[in-house]
């Protein structure tokens, strides 16, 4: 099931700014030396298992549409081993206290 939270004009601006702090480059591809166009915003930590996580700026990568496929299993909608490394580089911050995108 999708998270609720993607029809929303706040996820809008989260997305907005997430593609902006990554100069609308794939982080996946830059890994790599490839400079890509980035057109999707993956939650590393997935937004349907940790809705704590959903707005917060840190737990968002840029991503071009393959690498954004490459991180989800399609039938059982869990993290693929890609998806799974990324969580493991992608830790929530110490500070819970650090700013989110508000409404």
């Amino acid at each position: 099931m999708a998270w609720a939270g993607y029809s929303t004009a706040r996820w809008k601006r989260l997305r907005a700014a997430a593609l902006r702090r990554d100069d609308y480059l794939c982080r996946e591809n830059l890994r790599y030396g490839r400079r890509m166009e980035a057109s999707y915003v993956h939650h590393v930590w997935p937004a349907e298992d940790y809705p704590e996580y959903a707005w917060c700026l840190w737990n968002l990568i840029s991503l071009t549409k393959a690498s954004h496929g490459a991180m989800h299993d399609r039938l059982t909608h869990k993290l693929t081993p890609l998806g799974e490394s990324w969580r493991h580089r992608v830790s929530p911050p110490v500070d819970q206290s650090l700013p989110t995108l508000d409404a």
